[in-house]
């Protein structure tokens, strides 16, 4: 019923973006840092779905967390779907001149924005971990 292949792969790969934010934030390319935070969640909530034989192509954080919560009637934390919901935001903007009225989307993020994105990153992936543990009947003390 599980695959815990698709699953390695997938939160696996989650964690190497979520370095990858880290080392943008470090040389201030906070736009990319935010953008990646985005995308280390994005990749965590996949884990799950691709783990169990759903996977879904949306990027959008706010109906991936739901579609998986519908489909494995799983709880969901507040502070997980406001995490969802934030990072979403970062999708767009971070990487297209045109998301903006002027300039470029460089000018537009902080290194305060970055760390925050990058915790809420953290925060999703984390409660992706404790649901496969659950998942597979694996819950941690």
């Amino acid at each position: 019923m599980f695959d815990e292949n698709e699953y390695s792969r997938w939160i696996k790969s989650a964690y190497k973006t979520i370095q990858s934010a880290y080392n943008d934030l470090r040389n201030s390319d906070y736009n990319w840092s935010c953008f990646k935070a985005h995308q280390a969640a994005e990749k965590a909530i996949k884990s799950i779905l691709w783990g169990v034989g759903k996977p879904r192509t949306s990027h959008s954080l706010v109906h991936l967390i739901r579609y998986l919560a519908e489909e494995l009637h799983a709880s969901v934390p507040e502070e997980v779907n406001e995490a969802c919901i934030i990072l979403s935001k970062f999708y767009t903007i971070t990487r297209y001149p045109d998301a903006w009225s002027e300039g470029m989307p460089e000018e537009y993020f902080s290194a305060g924005e970055a760390e925050e994105a990058i915790k809420l990153a953290r925060l999703v992936l984390e409660w992706a971990e404790e649901l496969w543990k659950k998942l597979l009947g694996k819950e941690s003390s």
